[in-house]
């Protein structure tokens, strides 16, 4: 809040109206003289007349939040005359709506990593149930070039495996370790 009475230059509300800006100037301390493209969007989409109306029916400590408000919808508006701030809004939820998407499907690929590295220790399997710790799993041998960007292709055959690596096999025959990341079979 900028007087315009310390400088002795009018508001820039005044300025671009080009009258005399008095001492109880409405529009003096929220349009300083420094920030004329302000008043000037307020003034195009508003009007003055409008403005000062709506400034002498708030209380003097609801004004300044009223003149940014119009401030922000009238830049808005000059820069989207059909949307206005209304499109801001609509982008940046749509922008939220996606962002949320993508949060939700990286928790639930973290949730899906979490329950395949859970560790035997982990796992308490009653005695009668011990034949069932085998869980049907694809094996995936080979690894496509540049077809499918590097997703591998099943295995003819189907193995039933632990869905974790067990602390006492080492059978550890062509993974990860033996091959590099750019095509070929791992």
């Amino acid at each position: 809040m900028a007087s315009s009475s310390s400088y002795n230059s009018p508001c820039a509300a005044c300025k671009f109206l080009r009258r005399k800006c008095m001492p109880g100037c409405i529009f003096a301390p929220y349009f300083p003289p420094e920030e004329p493209q302000k008043f000037a969007n307020v003034h195009k989409i508003f009007g003055a007349s409008n403005v000062t109306k709506l400034l002498n029916e708030l209380l003097p400590h609801q004004r300044e939040d009223a003149v940014n408000s119009l401030a922000y919808e009238a830049e808005a508006r000059v820069r989207d005359p059909v949307y206005g701030c209304v499109g801001a809004i609509s982008f940046l939820q749509r922008q939220v709506q996606r962002l949320q998407k993508e949060l939700d499907a990286a928790n639930a690929d973290l949730l899906r990593y979490s329950y395949t590295d859970i560790s035997p220790v982990s796992l308490s399997v009653p005695p009668g149930l011990a034949s069932f710790q085998q869980v049907p799993q694809r094996q995936f041998t080979a690894r496509f070039g540049n077809e499918a960007s590097g997703f591998y292709r099943q295995s003819t055959t189907t193995a039933y495996t632990f869905p974790y690596a067990l602390p006492w096999t080492d059978s550890s025959s062509e993974d990860i370790s033996e091959g590099g990341g750019a095509g070929g079979n791992l």
